[in-house]
């Protein structure tokens, strides 16, 4: 079993849904993928968790592939406001979504290893041959950041993709330390600052577990579509998502998920005609 964790609130349905085909159709082993979710709409009136009839959706897109497979939801709506309201990262970089990863340790369901990814990946191969790596001795795996192992410092992670060892973080208390920080000290990237600073043991791996920028190469397990530097034909960023399909096509050059990119829009579109159907099952 490939233990997975997923963070967002209802606006990660397309996210979720890309990035759970590219999995099961190169993965051959079953899969757990929680979802953690929790309503911030005090914040953003956006900010309201995935709904039921979607996270019944995904789950039986997974099931299709293997019957041991699932997605789970955990509404940690109480957790976040006991840990985060009002916390001087509420309004980071991204969305207090990103916070939700440090709650892990406080769920009871979470095993003792179990793959975190950002919603805007996608599974180029076998996800197994990143879940399999050997973590005993350290609190985590992940890949240097693009730009952060340059600017801040030679080791400083990409926080996208974290595979835990959730025993030893416990041991460590490594996520009691980053909420600690995300509660008292401003920091520029938030979750992924809080995160780094509070790390006592990790494991860096090749970049092709968490490819930043080149979508296309061959041997890539874990492509990000995260935003990108890009200084032609003038400086700036850009901030393209996998089911942004046609930038993905005609700006970032990509067509390495095409099949998977197709079945998504089918399956979206069989979501939206049968409406609620599958949270009524």
């Amino acid at each position: 079993m490939i233990n997975i964790l997923l963070c967002g609130n209802k606006k990660v349905f397309d996210g979720a849904l890309c990035e759970l085909i590219s999995i099961i159709k190169r993965t051959k082993e079953p899969i757990t993928c929680f979802i953690f979710t929790a309503d911030v709409s005090r914040i953003n009136k956006d900010y309201i968790p995935i709904s039921d009839e979607e996270i019944a959706f995904l789950n039986s897109i997974v099931k299709e592939k293997n019957l041991e497979s699932q997605v789970i939801k955990k509404d940690v709506s109480k957790l976040y406001e006991e840990e985060f309201m009002n916390s001087p990262n509420e309004n980071a970089y991204c969305t207090p979504y990103t916070l939700l990863r440090l709650l892990a340790d406080k769920v009871e369901e979470i095993p003792n290893k179990i793959l975190y990814l950002d919603i805007d990946m996608m599974i180029a191969d076998d996800l197994s041959k990143l879940y399999n790596i050997d973590i005993e001795n350290y609190e985590y795996a992940a890949v240097k950041e693009k730009y952060g192992c340059w600017l801040i410092r030679p080791d400083y992670i990409n926080a996208g993709m974290l595979l835990l060892n959730m025993k030893k973080i416990k041991q460590t208390g490594l996520l009691e330390k980053a909420r600690e920080r995300i509660k008292t000290k401003k920091m520029m990237f938030a979750d992924q600052d809080a995160i780094f600073w509070s790390t006592t043991s990790k494991k860096l791996i090749p970049r092709i577990f968490n490819e930043q920028s080149k979508f296309n190469k061959k041997n890539t397990v874990v492509c990000h579509f995260c935003k990108r530097l890009m200084f032609r034909p003038y400086p700036h960023t850009e901030n393209y998502k996998q089911w942004n399909i046609e930038e993905v096509h005609n700006v970032l050059k990509c067509h390495a998920f095409d099949d998977d990119l197709d079945e998504y829009v089918k399956l979206k579109n069989k979501f939206e005609a049968r409406g609620n159907e599958y949270g009524k099952k």
